[in-house]
């Protein structure tokens, strides 16, 4: 979805601001920054029988994507610095499932986070970097990362480089389309769409790239999979070695096209998408999207559609499709052992929350999850985790505490959530019956 400016809704965090040092490496004890890895009650999560949650940490700002070391010290990129830094490590010292050590280094910002074969990798929105990390799992050179990838595209819009890494390797890399849905006048009502879409010669897909070569160049990556409008969850699924993207659906069916489109229908359409990719995947956009409803593939009406034409032939199905207009922001398949046999090898889906539902409520801002079975979904999707808002009113206003984006296993099986509106990350464990 297209940024929106909820995020200056965003106020300063009194008891639950904090002050990290300004010096790469330096440490900060929680426990004398009041409000931080303290308030585990003070916002409840809404959760299945038998789990429960605490605030892992809290008052970071923009927290996107987060990673998980094997001894389950946190690493979250920020989409905004905190003093000066783009990354903080955080670490619970004590076992109580709270940080109360922080670490802040790295002065870019960005979105992607991912640890692999003892490296870290952030990402800004041109470049990819990666640290290498010691025994105890902390970055060794933390003002000297390794340049992986540089000149990534940079177009004002869908900037967010999402990534993730398989195990042959390869680190794979979102490039947005600069564009809603290719006009030749981007968000302008009647406005035709361009075929072929220029766009999609250089964004608009997944990109891949060595995740051990150092100073690779936008032109050296492969263009893995296209026809993706925008991915921000993606992660790559071991049990059928295969990569999986959330796409987040074009906007302003009726804003666009009202003599096609009714209001309650553009707040439904299209839908967020599910992809299982493979390279040379094409996905479709943005000449077609995917009507959950209908349960097909839909001609634009950029490209001469009206709602009801099929099109897309060459273009894959989605695996699963989600109502439209609740903003995917984070993708995970889950391994673990601690949570109940239904969840695992299942899809988590981080779901931001819409802006561009309006008149109808706004939707999301929770976590979903999907049942997999012999790489498959197997059932139907529920809400896993939900109240990010802080009250359905505050969800169907637009106005939410809190926005889910990243997600991440912990070394226990644990689930963590972080916020990029307030910066919140939350432990999510089962107790069990």
């Amino acid at each position: 979805m297209k940024k929106f400016s909820f995020w200056l809704l965003q106020l300063a965090i009194g008891i639950c601001s904090f002050s990290f040092s300004a010096c790469a490496g330096d440490t900060t004890r929680v426990g004398d920054k009041p409000g931080i890895g303290t308030g585990a009650d003070k916002e409840s999560l809404q959760l299945p029988a038998g789990f429960g949650a605490v605030i892992f940490a809290e008052g970071l700002g923009q927290a996107r994507h987060l990673a998980v070391t094997s001894n389950g010290d946190v690493y979250v990129k920020l989409q905004r610095l905190k003093d000066k830094k783009g990354i903080y490590r955080l670490h619970d010292s004590n076992g109580d499932g709270k940080a109360d050590e922080m670490t802040g280094f790295g002065n870019y910002i960005g979105t992607g986070m991912a640890i692999k074969n003892g490296y870290l990798y952030a990402s800004s929105d041109e470049e990819v970097f990666r640290y290498k990390l010691n025994a105890d799992n902390k970055v060794m050179n933390p003002d000297k990362p390794e340049k992986i990838v540089t000149g990534l595209l940079r177009r004002g819009e869908h900037e967010a480089k999402a990534i993730t890494l398989d195990n042959s390797g390869n680190l794979y890399v979102n490039i947005g389309a600069y564009s809603n849905a290719c006009q030749v006048e981007d968000r302008s009502k009647g406005s035709p769409g361009m075929k072929p879409c220029p766009i999609l010669d250089s964004a608009g897909g997944i990109w891949q790239f060595r995740a051990d070569k150092l100073n690779q160049s936008y032109g050296e990556g492969i263009r893995y999979a296209t026809g993706l409008r925008n991915v921000v969850g993606l992660d790559w699924n071991t049990a059928t070695n295969t990569l999986f993207v959330m796409m987040h659906g074009r906007d302003q069916l009726h804003d666009l096209f009202p003599d096609l489109y009714d209001t309650k229908l553009s707040a439904e359409l299209p839908a967020e998408c599910l992809y299982e990719l493979h390279k040379g995947s094409n996905c479709g956009w943005p000449y077609i999207y995917y009507d959950q409803i209908q349960h097909k593939k839909i001609l634009a009406p950029e490209f001469g559609g009206d709602g009801k034409k099929t099109a897309g032939e060459d273009a894959q199905d989605p695996v699963y499709a989600f109502p439209g207009h609740i903003a995917p922001n984070g993708l995970l398949f889950y391994t673990g052992n601690q949570f109940p046999e239904k969840y695992r090898q299942g899809a988590f889906v981080a779901f931001h929350g819409s802006w561009n539902r309006a008149p109808e409520p706004q939707k999301g801002f929770f976590v979903a999850f999907v049942p997999f079975r012999n790489g498959k979904p197997s059932g139907e999707w529920e809400i896993f985790a939900d109240n990010f808002a802080g009250s359905p009113e505050m969800a169907a206003s637009g106005r939410a505490n809190h926005r889910p984006c990243g997600l991440a296993q912990g070394p226990d099986g644990s689930l963590y959530v972080s916020d990029d509106a307030k910066g919140t990350i939350w432990k999510i464990f089962y107790k069990g019956k």
